[in-house]
């Protein structure tokens, strides 16, 4: 208290740009995935890498100081933490997610101030061209690698739903909007008395059904092509919904809590997950980045508190609801029938 204030972390976070373009440099040239194979010296590390001799150790060097790489004398060497999130070819590659916030997020977020001022999105519909969704589901590659993306982002809450959340109650569950079908996956695959099925738009289901036949769980997976704006949600005892209402405006939130009391019979479960805000709206720096995520990227979306999901259950009928932390940002609101 008596120490005199300093700009220290007015200008790391004014700066903050620096160290992700590093880190989002260094994946999109495969840094981490050339040293998979152990520790390199400098100059084959730099050579096959394509790095102007001006650059390379700076460069490399950077990634040593953040802690992203280690260096003994001349040789780099990805850590613990890189070599197993980001290594293309692991399973547990979460790259995906930074190479798409890479390629299209940083430059949108330049507009960030506009965005402020206007309320409008600053992706591609901002030039006339198709919205986020309507331009992926239209390329199935795209589509592919989007969802793999997602997946790497949520495979830490998806894992904690699949212990967290008491399954032993229930049969039978619904992912609406299940993308590459992470959560169900690995719901089935921490509770084999269940039976599940993923419900999204019909571009999605050989890449759920290939992703469930990989994890060995495909006889008690199936898919249900669909969308939440034209029919009404396919019943089940628990439904869950994963990074799916912030994409909305608040009808649309309000619409899709209704629609899951809707298919839930008496004493079944609505599971709603994400960056969830913390109620005072002081902690969860990273649920309310995400919502002016949102802003960048959709025309309504927004992420909110517990209390906000809480009370949008209760107004669709459902009697009790609880918050349950999942990890890093992610929680969870539940809703009993």
């Amino acid at each position: 208290m008596n120490q005199p204030p300093t700009p220290d972390r007015i200008l790391q976070t004014g700066l903050a740009f620096w160290p992700a373009k590093v880190l989002l440099s260094a994946i999109e040239m495969g840094v981490f995935t050339e040293l998979a194979r152990g520790p390199e010296p400098f100059a084959s590390l730099s050579g096959r890498l394509g790095l102007h001799p001006r650059s390379a150790r700076d460069f490399l060097d950077t990634l040593v100081a953040l802690g992203f790489l280690e260096r003994d004398g001349d040789h780099y060497a990805n850590t613990r933490e890189t070599g197993l999130f980001l290594d293309r070819r692991k399973p547990s590659y979460i790259g995906g997610i930074l190479e798409m916030a890479n390629h299209r997020l940083y430059p949108f977020w330049g507009h960030l101030t506009e965005a402020l001022r206007t309320g409008e999105p600053q992706n591609e519909v901002k030039g006339g061209g198709p919205g986020l969704f309507e331009k992926l589901y239209a390329d199935p590659a795209r589509l592919r690698e989007f969802l793999a993306a997602m997946t790497g982002i949520s495979h830490g809450a998806n894992l904690a739903i699949a212990r967290q959340f008491p399954w032993k109650d229930y049969r039978t569950f619904v992912d609406v909007g299940a993308a590459q079908g992470d959560l169900a996956v690995q719901i089935a695959l921490a509770n084999p008395h269940l039976r599940g099925l993923g419900f999204d738009l019909p571009e999605v289901a050989p890449i759920f059904e290939d992703y469930a036949q990989s994890a060995g769980v495909a006889d008690r997976l199936s898919f249900a092509p669909g969308s939440f704006f034209e029919r009404d949600l396919p019943r089940a005892d628990v439904v869950t919904m994963g990074h799916i209402l912030h994409d909305w405006d608040l009808e649309t939130k309000r619409m899709l809590v209704a629609k899951a009391f809707d298919a839930l019979p008496k004493g079944g479960a609505l599971v709603v997950y994400e960056a969830i805000i913390d109620d005072e709206r002081r902690t969860n720096a990273f649920g309310l980045m995400m919502s002016l995520n949102m802003l960048i990227e959709t025309p309504g979306g927004f992420d909110y508190t517990g209390a906000d999901c809480s009370r949008w259950m209760q107004e669709a009928g459902f009697s009790s609801t609880r918050v349950e932390h999942l990890v890093g940002p992610d929680s969870m609101v539940i809703g009993i029938k």
